[in-house]
Order: C-alpha cells, then sequence, then structure tokens
C-alpha cells in the first residue's frame, strides 16, 4: 500500500520521538503518580525527585501542552487521561510498557548501522538485566490488560477444561481465560525470572487454584501432558522460522484431538509490507534479537496445517488491536 506523504506530515514522523521521549521522561521521574492527588509547582516537585527546576520546569509545561498535565497558578497535577493511563493503581495503567519503549529508544536511533551489519543493536544496553526485564515482564502485562477483556470473550474454547499457556509471562493471558472460563484450569510455563511476577499476579486475581506456573524454556522443555488449549501469544516473533514451525509442532503434539492451538501475533499480510505495525515490529525484532522476525499470515497458517491440524481461522479483531488471532483445531483420531 502506497502512501502520498506531505513535507508536514513527513516531518511530525520523524519527529514524534520528540513526543514520545518526553512522556518517558515523565514516567521515569515518577511525575505523574507524585501529581495523581497533589498539585505542585515545578521548584518545590524538583526538590522532591532531585532534579533541576529551570529544566523539570520545561518538562512539566510540555506534560501539559500534551494535556497529560493541567497547570493552574505555576501548579501542576495530572490530567484525567493521566490518571487513567499513567498513575500506577490505576487499572489502565501504561507506565511498565512506556518504560520498556525507553530502553528500544538507543537501539532504535541506530538502526541504520544494524541494517549495514544484521547484527542486533539491544545486547550492548546500557540498562542492568534486572532493570529491563522487570519493566519488560510488566509492559506485557500492562498491553494484555488493555486488549484481553475485550479479545478473549471473542474466542469460543468450547467444552475445554486444560490450557497450556506457553511463554506466558506474569501470567495475564491466562487470568483472563481462566476469568471468562469458570471451568478452565492453566498451566503457564516460562523461565524461572517469571515466576514471581507471575505467582503475584495470580494470587492477586485469587486464581492460585486454577492457575500453576512451571519453569522451562518453551523451546527446550519437554511438554510432559496432554491440553485441551495451547496459547501462544506474543512468543513466535521472537524466533526463527524454524524455532517456530519446531514451537507450533511441539504445541501441537500436546493437544488432546480437538484441542485448539491459538496463535496471537502481530501478523503481516502475505506480500509483507504491511500493515504499518508488523512490518515496524519486524525491525524491533532485528534490533533486539538474532533471528526473529514478523511473519504473515499464509507462514503462519502452514506451520499450523503442516502440524497435524485443521486450517485455521482467523480471528476478526478492530484495527486498534494491530494484532491478529489465528485458531486451528487438532483433527480427532
Amino acid at each position: 500500500m502506497t502512501k502520498d506523504w506531505t513535507a508536514p506530515e513527513l516531518l511530525e514522523a520523524t519527529g514524534s520521538y520528540w513526543q514520545g521521549c518526553t512522556i518517558m521522561a515523565g514516567v521515569n521521574l515518577d511525575v505523574f503518580n507524585i501529581l495523581d492527588t497533589k498539585s505542585d509547582d515545578s521548584v518545590a516537585l524538583a526538590e522532591r525527585i532531585g532534579a533541576d527546576p529551570r529544566a523539570l520546569g520545561m518538562l512539566l509545561r510540555a506534560l501539559a501542552a500534551l494535556g497529560l498535565l493541567e497547570q493552574k497558578e505555576g501548579k501542576y497535577r495530572c490530567s484525567s487521561s493521566a490518571k487513567q493511563l499513567l498513575v500506577a493503581n490505576s487499572p489502565g495503567y501504561m507506565g511498565n510498557i512506556i518504560s520498556h519503549q525507553h530502553h528500544l529508544v538507543n537501539a532504535w536511533a541506530q538502526l541504520d548501522q544494524t541494517i549495514k551489519s544484521g547484527n542486533p543493536q539491544r545486547q550492548q544496553s546500557s540498562f542492568s538485566e534486572d532493570e529491563w526485564q522487570n519493566s519488560f515482564q510488566l509492559g506485557m502485562q500492562n498491553l494484555a490488560n488493555m486488549i484481553a477483556p475485550q479479545l478473549v470473550p471473542q474466542i469460543n474454547i468450547g467444552n475445554r477444561h486444560k490450557m497450556l499457556d506457553l511463554g506466558g509471562g506474569p501470567g495475564t493471558w491466562s487470568i483472563h481465560f481462566c476469568r471468562h472460563n469458570p471451568e478452565l484450569h492453566s498451566t503457564i510455563l516460562d523461565l524461572p525470572s517469571s515466576r514471581k511476577l507471575a505467582e503475584i499476579a495470580i494470587n492477586s486475581a485469587n486464581m492460585s487454584d486454577r492457575i500453576n506456573f512451571t519453569d522451562g524454556d518453551f523451546n527446550q522443555t519437554r511438554l510432559q501432558e496432554t491440553y485441551d488449549l495451547v496459547w501462544l501469544s506474543h512468543i513466535l516473533h521472537g524466533e526463527s522460522l524454524n524455532n517456530c514451525q519446531a514451537l507450533v509442532a511441539k504445541a501441537a503434539a500436546a493437544l488432546n484431538p480437538e484441542g485448539l492451538l491459538i496463535i496471537h501475533e502481530f501478523i503481516l499480510d502475505d506480500h509483507g509490507s504491511g500493515p504499518v505495525y508488523p512490518a515496524l515490529f519486524a525491525l524491533n525484532m532485528l534490533l533486539g534479537t538474532k533471528s526473529g522476525a514478523a511473519y504473515t499470515e499464509t507462514e503462519l497458517n502452514e506451520m499450523m496445517t503442516a502440524a497435524g491440524l485443521e486450517p485455521p481461522l482467523r480471528l476478526p479483531l478492530p484495527p486498534q488491536s494491530r494484532s491478529g488471532v489465528l485458531i486451528a483445531q487438532k483433527k480427532a483420531v
């Protein structure tokens, strides 16, 4: 798909990182949590967070210009949008995924070098592994909590009671599936580094009797049990095509007859040059992994049918979801 660009549109797109970095700075400096219930001026707030008053004043004015802060008589407080999206105790909190995006900025600034070398940039990250992992895991939780309440009710799992959430991280999808399907029990299989956050989320949701966490590497761990449903959400884009094929085959082999394999991914059209977000996300995988990519619908369909599943169905999702869901049933014996 082609687009007729104007010069102002092109400059807006190439300068959009200004807005993003401004919001990231507000999140990283804890501005929104501090200004949630109490207004403050730039001098008092600067003393509280250990910032330069003049510089912080510029940031606060920019955040007010973006509509995320309200300014009155030299004092600032959160706007209604910030209260909903950028205050940590809000159900719609997006701060963790914004912190994760902050961690990606340096790599994206070196995209041209990655295109030349073919090697990822984020292995050179200046952030600690714990800091990176925490923002990533909690960021995935932010995104799933945003999408799952609309998506899960659209997925009819029928009379299926045993689910495997492969690479399920903090367990957000398992929680939403079990909440919507009262007879469902789920096992999350992921690296031990995900266990702590997952158990906190599971206990907070009062789901510890229906959701359990098993340590494992989804590429290496042998699946000992069989399941009625295997959920693969945003796992395949971090893997090579060969690894994806092997992972889909492993998941399909773990299904009971007539079990469902459900893949949730950023899915490219078959020509590979759209939609825009999956095409850009493929570059994000180029920057951060050795062989990750976004895959086309045909490539994913072929993986599923090659694994012995019925032809997959694509679940229609609104364009703003930016992702797609493919569902395939294992053939009856």
